[in-house]
């Protein structure tokens, strides 16, 4: 049978999904924070599902894409980039991406996130016209299960007081024990057997010593650190000889390309300096990471050329979807850079994406990252489960997941409802509901 695949509807559905108050250095994360959810449907009544970030700075241009692409086919997806993506550009001029904390916003990387979930949606539709799962469409996956790493945050136990919240289990962290019995629960419950703390909330010295504790509690396991670039150079370096010996990899210690390069650089010229305990070899020094200075194809030749970063995290969001991952991998190859995958408050569509594309790259040596495990809440039908600390991979049409209409309804009445409070991500103003002092620091913190 034939199907016809033109677009009849497009939906956009923006929510507030409940989120546990998740320390970071910019603040902590607001009681409920805002997805979109997008529905691309064919006029054979098959429907695509993607997601991406909810703030208004999102939904504008969402709209707007949305209202152009009836009548076109869920096939042309290559289309969907030259479209003509209007950004207010005062909106985003200059501004500091707190939410996903990726560095400076612009337009561009806006208009990437919203396509992200528009192409997800398209090849969502696309799988299940042809009965085949997304990975198929981007070539077909290489391993049956994907591994993600535990994503542990300094956390408050609940909501400062007046602020209404959604109750949660996990407990307080704030310092080294807390941090511990966080990531034994994290693998208790999902089996992650590596470890990644949200570091730039306490001086240097407490998240060392909070590594410390989890190499001796699980010893042997990979564990990285991500201030997201709340050290100086000289902090950065400081850090890095503490904790050398014990990370996978330090992300974005310090803030911008230029830094991060003399920190590589000062790291590599240390290593070759010092040989190793047994004398016949050299260190290593340990790589840095990054989602905050390669974010867009324009930052990769400087960071690249300059030996900036060794591992570059990934994010369908950013980049424009699964394809464009796939080009950035591929690029990161050429280049000897390893691949992994950051993440951002998100629901089971955006982790199904993720596992779809991150089954196809071939050289995924890291375990990739989720907050999935904190989000109590979704619109699907039944949650992605972490197995091992990995997600198998679908072999169903699509993505494999189905949206539960009942809770999407009950999480878009939450938007209405909301006076526009939570509506844009802001953990600065969330923080000052705590601490009425607060105000977001001045980087480098430390």
């Amino acid at each position: 049978m034939t199907r016809d695949l033109t677009i009849a509807e497009v939906r956009l559905t923006p929510i507030l999904v409940a989120d546990p108050p998740l320390l970071n250095t910019q603040g902590v994360h607001q009681p409920y924070t805002p997805r979109l959810i997008v529905e691309v449907v064919t006029a054979d009544g098959i429907t695509g599902l993607g997601e991406t970030y909810g703030d208004t700075k999102y939904l504008e241009p969402a709209r707007s894409l949305a209202e152009r692409l009836t009548g076109r086919s869920v096939m042309d997806v290559n289309s969907l980039f030259a479209l003509d993506l209007a950004v207010d550009e005062r909106r985003v001029r200059g501004a500091v991406d707190a939410g996903g904390l990726r560095g400076v916003q612009s337009a561009d990387k806006l208009r990437l996130s919203v396509l992200s979930a528009f192409e997800v949606a398209c090849l969502d539709a696309q799988g299940r016209a042809l009965g085949l799962p997304v990975h198929a469409l981007l070539g077909g996956r290489l391993r049956d299960t994907v591994e993600y790493s535990a994503y542990l945050f300094y956390k408050w136990a609940g909501h400062p007081e007046g602020v209404a919240g959604e109750p949660d289990d996990w407990g307080a962290a704030l310092d080294p024990a807390g941090v511990v019995a966080q990531a034994r629960l994290f693998k208790e419950r999902y089996g992650f057997t590596s470890f990644k703390l949200k570091g730039g909330v306490f001086p240097p010295e407490q998240e060392i010593a909070a590594v410390h504790a989890l190499a001796e509690a699980f010893p042997g396991h990979p564990l990285r650190l991500d201030p997201n670039g709340a050290w100086s150079v000289e902090t950065s370096l400081k850090v890095a000889e503490e904790l050398g010996d014990v990370l996978e990899y330090l992300e974005d210690p310090t803030l911008g390309t230029h830094a991060m390069a003399e920190v590589s650089a000062a790291l590599r010229e240390a290593a070759r300096s010092a040989p190793d305990e047994g004398g016949d070899g050299r260190r290593t020094a340990v790589p840095l990471a990054t989602n905050m200075c390669v974010t867009t194809v324009g930052e990769i030749r400087e960071a690249f050329t300059r030996d900036a970063v060794q591992v570059v995290l990934s994010d369908h969001h950013y980049w424009g979807g699964l394809r464009n991952t796939r080009q950035l991998a591929a690029i990161c190859a050429a280049f000897g850079v390893g691949v992994s995958m950051h993440s951002n408050t998100h629901l089971g569509i955006s982790l199904a994406a993720m596992t779809h594309v991150a089954s196809t790259v071939p050289d995924l040596h890291h375990a990739c990252d989720s907050h999935y495990p904190w989000q109590s809440e979704d619109v699907l039908t039944e949650r992605p489960a972490f197995t091992g600390g990995r997600v198998a991979v679908s072999d169903a049409p699509g993505l494999g997941v189905e949206l539960d209409r009942d809770e999407l309804a009950r999480l878009h009445r939450r938007w209405k409802r909301d006076d526009g409070a939570l509506r844009e991500r802001d953990d600065a103003a969330a923080m000052r509901r705590a601490e009425p002092g607060w105000r977001t620091p001045v980087m480098p913190r430390w």
